[in-house]
């Protein structure tokens, strides 16, 4: 047997309405009230209003989620998967990441069973820096629709922010990489003052090979500056220069214009424009300069023949210096590295070349942590030109890369000379090929030294142009 009880209205003692039917509109408790529910009664025919209610204890591993909640979820320790429940029409569910890590670790949301994400019963995968996305499940056709999708979020700033140039990211730390001039804008410095200490990398433009006669030297590698800072952990190349304070450079809210240095231009052919290799241009960030690298000596004839080659054949002072041209008798010097001198040293020095009698193969220029290799020749056919001197290898941009190698030295009837690691370019040979290799672009490496038979008609290496990055911790 039931019984129904219907009156029109319930009242508390105080004469306020808790229930109170007029026409179609039933009024559950007062202005002011709080209607609560028993401990584990549920709701329903309530509906919502496209909101969710918020979980806020983050989620670190693979959930299930629950309709009507939102999730923050952190994946600093690693991606893992949000499991939407069985679709229901008008269920909703919203998830956000919590420490602005779904670029490194991404959350995958996954469908339950047969439903679909968007038409598709697949998997999503969000891996957007600081996201958040609503879904609302429609019906068996489409399943899940995103309805909210936000690609960013408002953080309090902790950390260095700043634009310009390419930017990376590695680990905790953002890297913008200079390939060209630009702007390295800072808008606002870091709360802790060690994290404005930023890590750079600046190296100069790299020297092209020298032509003259047919066997140039190797043009040296442009200037090779790097400091890294105790925030930013990386491995450094052994010029890291911290422990030398003039060469930090913390960071203030303004603008700091990059140059990016360009590598010097061939020479050649021999009897009207040949002779030393060009410089390569400075690059800078701040008070940092990266010196050009120096031009590579001249082969036996300078310009227009005459038998003056001591006048074009020692390699050129810069960054590192560029080989010494081969001709004899006598003894051609390298260009001087560190030029002007920092410390530590940006470079090193051109090789020398001997020759006792005839035979002229070229030295290789200077790299930034070896010097070229010096020739002997001890007549005719001469030996291979000279090596590059190897360059600086450092993971700041986050991936291992050495930079500012040194060209290698033009052979006299021999082979030219290789060019160091860090973007080098090969020596070229008379009476042969291949011809003379460029420096590599935006890693500062000098050019190779030309060597071909008379009349000369093929340039030498030109140098590589150089680059600037910047490394800083952002979280």
């Amino acid at each position: 047997m039931t019984s129904t009880l219907k009156v029109n209205n319930i009242q508390n003692q105080c004469g306020q309405n808790i229930i109170n039917e007029n026409s179609n509109t039933i009024t559950i408790g007062a202005s002011g009230d709080t209607i609560a529910l028993a401990s584990g009664a549920s709701q329903t025919g309530f509906g919502r209003t496209g909101t969710v209610d918020w979980d806020t204890t983050p989620k670190t591993t693979t959930f299930t989620a629950v309709s009507g909640d939102g999730f923050f979820c952190n994946t600093t320790s690693g991606g893992f998967t949000a499991n939407l429940p069985a679709g229901v029409a008008g269920a909703i569910v919203s998830f956000a990441d919590y420490a602005g890590t779904w670029a490194t670790g991404n959350l995958t949301v996954s469908p339950n069973g047969t439903d679909k994400i968007g038409g598709v019963n697949a998997d999503v995968i969000l891996d957007t820096e600081g996201q958040s996305v609503t879904f609302v499940f429609a019906d068996s056709t489409q399943g899940w629709i995103n309805v909210q999708d936000s690609t960013s979020n408002e953080r309090g700033n902790a950390f260095i922010q700043a634009t310009g140039g390419t930017v990376t990211c590695s680990g905790n730390d953002r890297i913008h990489t200079f390939t060209g001039p630009g702007t390295f804008t800072v808008s606002t410095t870091a709360i802790c003052a060690a994290n404005n200490l930023v890590s750079y990398l600046v190296v100069g433009g790299g020297g092209s090979g020298g032509n003259g006669g047919g066997y140039g030297a190797g043009g040296g590698a442009g200037g090779f500056r790097e400091v890294k800072s105790p925030s930013t952990p990386y491995t450094a190349s052994p010029l890291d220069g911290y422990s030398t304070p003039g060469n930090r450079i913390t960071v203030t809210a303004t603008g700091f214009p990059i140059t990016v240095g360009g590598g010097g231009a061939g020479v050649g052919p021999c009897y009207s424009s040949g002779g030393k290799g060009n410089d390569g241009n400075t690059s800078t960030f701040s008070t940092i300069v990266g010196a050009a690298g120096g031009g590579g000596g001249s082969g036996a004839n300078p310009p227009g023949g005459a038998p003056t080659a001591p006048t074009y054949a020692p390699g050129k002072p810069g960054g590192s210096g560029g080989g010494a041209g081969g001709y004899g008798p006598g003894s051609q010097s390298g260009g001087t590295g560190n030029t002007p001198p920092v410390t530590p040293a940006q470079g090193t020095n051109g090789g020398a070349s001997t020759s006792p009698g005839a035979g002229y193969s070229s030295a290789g220029g200077g790299g930034a942590t070896a010097a070229g290799s010096a020739v002997t020749n001890p007549g005719s056919p001469g030996p291979p030109g000279g090596n590059g001197g190897n360059g600086g290898d450092t993971t700041i941009s986050g991936t291992p890369t050495t930079y500012a190698g040194g060209g290698g030295g033009g052979g006299w009837c021999a082979s030219g000379g290789s060019g160091g690691s860090g973007g080098g370019g090969t020596g070229s040979r008379n009476n042969g090929s291949p011809n003379a290799g460029d420096g590599s672009t935006n890693r500062g490496g000098g050019g190779g030294g030309g060597a071909k038979d008379f009349p000369v008609t093929t340039p030498s290496g030109l140098g590589g142009s150089g680059i600037v990055i910047i490394r800083y911790k952002v979280k």
